[in-house]
């Protein structure tokens, strides 16, 4: 179980992203980002050793505001062989330096996220310890993705978590909509607000079959 602490993070998680995004090959924006938070939710290590939160954040400086949705983990080390996935690092008023990754290159986050479409996990509240989110709902109709090791890619289109014969889509640029397309074999969705304090839902992630 994921202990939710109340303090203090120099940089902000704001402030990481702010200066990360940009560099990403699916953002949409400008140089310069002025985002706020806007939503997301939690899952659990079962080892209780990596901090898995899932992102919505808004960007709020162009013509119009274009929501992200930002997978992340959080460590109290290193980790090996993720050089291009750190987002930044961060002093934790409680935990110390913290390292923060995009989760979809995490293979903590990534077994967790699988395990959730698998019905093996369960969202928790973004900010309050130990109560699960009912706002997120989740479907997998195709077979058990199990302990699978997914390649993942950046793409413009957003992260695909690959295995054979399957693709986890993880939707980066955020659009409201009612349900997954069709054809899809499974999806992650939820809801986050606009800068007008709108809620909307959208897909997070979405299950496609070669």
């Amino acid at each position: 179980m994921a202990v939710i602490h109340r303090t203090t993070l120099s940089p902000t998680k704001l402030e990481l992203l702010t200066t990360w995004l940009p560099t990403r090959p699916w953002y949409v924006g400008p140089a310069h980002p002025s985002l706020v938070k806007s939503g997301g939710f939690r899952l659990d290590d079962p080892q209780g050793e990596v901090g898995i939160e899932f992102m919505v954040v808004t960007d709020t400086s162009g013509a119009e505001p274009v929501p992200y949705f930002v997978p992340l983990t959080y460590r109290g080390a290193a980790l090996e062989g993720a050089e291009d996935a750190l987002v930044g690092t961060t002093a934790h008023g409680v935990l110390g330096e913290r390292w923060v990754y995009d989760g979809c290159h995490d293979p903590v986050l990534v077994a967790q996220l699988l395990a959730l479409l698998d019905g093996r996990a369960e969202p928790q509240a973004q900010s309050v310890t130990d109560t699960p989110d009912p706002t997120i709902t989740h479907s997998h109709t195709g077979a058990a993705f199990g302990l699978v090791a997914p390649t993942a890619t950046d793409t413009p289109e957003g992260t695909d978590l690959s295995v054979p014969g399957t693709t986890l889509h993880v939707n980066r640029v955020l659009r409201a909509a009612a349900d997954a397309p069709e054809g899809t074999a499974g999806h992650i969705s939820g809801p986050w607000s606009t800068p007008e304090d709108v809620e909307v839902r959208g897909v997070f992630a979405e299950v496609r079959t070669a």
